[in-house]
């Protein structure tokens, strides 16, 4: 997840943004964890915490067969565990391993241990990616692993795979990053051409007041791009939000003070981590990759926008490369166009 504004995600927000009334949530936990069961004979459905730069971070581990290719999926926000979409991703554990990581900060690894702010930066994240790629090697008996980035997952994802190629199979994009600044930048003003289209007066008025420089904004002002962004999303609209909301709300294994610590998480790592991805430049840390690279992108992103994503991709160099646009996907492509998306990642055999 990239922002839903710079005001904190409640509990109560959530439900309403969700529209899961609070009784009828233990029902739906039971059906959506009958939905996920796994029943195959070498199947693999584990939920643990892992040791990684002195930190226990949560795994959520659910596969058919443990012999499938290892996904390792590095989420966004930059404080957003992809653990929620686990329902939309079930047709992929019959091909993948996939694993879902709980940053430092984020989700259960951040009610395990609280939160730190000193301890917040990318550079420690990167460590502790490889830290866990090392020990999933051992864990599952695999030589390799694939590493599934999504949107800020971007900042962690491009780095390891440079520093450890050895532990990779593939580098495995979406919701791309590029630039930052360039993409705050085209963002607003596509969002505001949009808002102009369609009259309406206070979605300008909110973007008109922001400088069109993002290096002198706030997480507020990020916050406001990042809403009327997604509020006024031709393909998907906020859709894509509302679900995540239900899906969190009722993930089987999720006690509602699971699902406090990941509002927490989610509001805590974006304020805490604002300055430093927006300093974030994909080019900065250089175009040549050891590994295969794949990016797999909403044709029209607006959050991390399509055409910045695609130009990064026609620059990067690396032994196997592939672009695929995922159609009637913006943001959220993986999760919201589920089935296309496994017929990428199948076919370039990730």
């Amino acid at each position: 997840m990239s922002a839903v504004a710079a005001t904190a995600i409640t509990a109560a927000a959530l439900l309403a943004a969700g529209g899961v009334p609070l009784a009828y949530r233990a029902t739906l936990q039971r059906r959506r964890a009958a939905e996920a069961r796994i029943d195959t004979p070498n199947k693999i459905v584990e939920g643990r915490y892992v040791t990684a730069g002195g930190v226990e971070q949560w795994l959520q581990i659910r596969g058919e067969d443990r012999a499938n290719p290892v996904l390792l999926v590095v989420h966004g926000g930059p404080g957003s565990p992809y653990s929620v979409f686990t329902p939309a991703l079930r047709e992929w554990e019959r091909y993948f391993t996939v694993v879902q990581w709980d940053r430092r900060g984020a989700g259960r690894t951040l009610r395990r241990n609280g939160f730190h702010p000193e301890e917040m930066s990318f550079d420690r994240m990167v460590e502790d990616g490889i830290e866990v790629a090392e020990f999933l090697r051992g864990h599952l008996g695999q030589e390799k692993v694939t590493l599934f980035a999504g949107s800020m997952g971007t900042i962690v994802g491009l780095p390891m795979v440079q520093r450890r190629p050895d532990l990779f199979r593939a580098y495995v994009g979406t919701d791309f990053y590029v630039n930052m600044v360039e993409n705050e930048r085209i963002g607003r003003q596509e969002t505001l051409e949009r808002l102009r289209a369609a009259n309406h007066r206070k979605g300008v008025a909110a973007l008109e007041a922001l400088d069109p420089d993002p290096r002198t904004w706030d997480v507020k002002a990020w916050g406001t791009r990042m809403q009327w962004s997604m509020s006024t999303d031709p393909t998907t609209g906020n859709d894509a939000l509302k679900r995540l909301f239900s899906l969190l709300l009722t993930k089987p294994d999720y006690s509602l003070a699971d699902v406090a610590a990941w509002l927490k998480g989610f509001n805590k790592t974006r304020d805490t981590m604002f300055e430093q991805f927006m300093r974030f430049d994909a080019r900065a840390l250089g175009l040549r990759y050891e590994v295969p690279f794949f990016l797999f992108q909403g044709a029209s992103d607006v959050v991390t926008l399509t055409g910045p994503a695609v130009e990064f991709f026609g620059e990067v160099r690396a032994p196997e490369k592939e672009l695929v646009l995922i159609e009637g996907a913006s943001h959220f492509a993986a999760f919201s166009q589920p089935a296309a998306f496994l017929d990428a990642l199948r076919k370039v055999k990730c």
